[in-house]
């Protein structure tokens, strides 16, 4: 396929149909990826982390974002940030599996902040605490140290080697 194609939806809509690796990169048209997940799939917040747990423990955390934004777009309204700490939660590992660092570190944090007014009643089975502190303790291993030295432009993070996405992957549930 032409590089400079733009691939499009049935209704005309922009969509990369480029395959993904199980990080969510891009990679070269013909190359075998990691199946997406459908976008707008309703599911019950039962489905919604049995789903995510299993992408989290095969090393897939940007595709159990998609499934926690899923849950955010379509929940009720007092589930949506809850559902959008999780999903920042799993985008913070992808990042850091991808070797963005400071990227990584920063989404863990936010997203344990976020979760901080659930930690009392721990919805849907949600190991809330130890989420919070599973995010704080990986992004804080990941944060490269500020040297002083070399100023990063805004949004910049210094990539790294990575972590191995499945053997960070946090438990959901206890």
């Amino acid at each position: 396929m032409d590089e400079t194609h733009r691939d499009r939806d049935a209704e005309g809509r922009a969509r990369n149909a480029r395959p993904r690796d199980g990080l969510g990169r891009p990679l070269p048209y013909g190359t075998e990826g990691v199946g997406r997940q459908p976008e707008g799939v309703v599911r019950s917040p039962e489905e919604t982390l049995r789903e995510a747990q299993r992408l989290l423990d095969g090393g897939m955390p940007f595709h159990a974002h998609e499934v926690f934004e899923d849950a955010w777009k379509s929940g009720p309204e007092e589930d949506r940030e809850l559902w959008r700490a999780m999903a920042q939660l799993a985008v913070g590992l992808t990042h850091a599996a991808r070797g963005n660092a400071v990227g990584g570190a920063r989404l863990l944090r936010r997203g344990a902040a976020v979760l901080e007014a659930y930690r009392a009643r721990g919805p849907y089975g949600i190991g809330v605490g130890a989420l919070i502190g599973w995010a704080r303790e990986l992004a804080g291993r990941v944060e490269p140290p500020e040297t002083g030295a070399v100023a990063r432009p805004a949004g910049r993070g210094r990539a790294t080697g990575g972590v191995d996405a499945a053997a960070e992957a946090p438990r959901l549930r206890p």
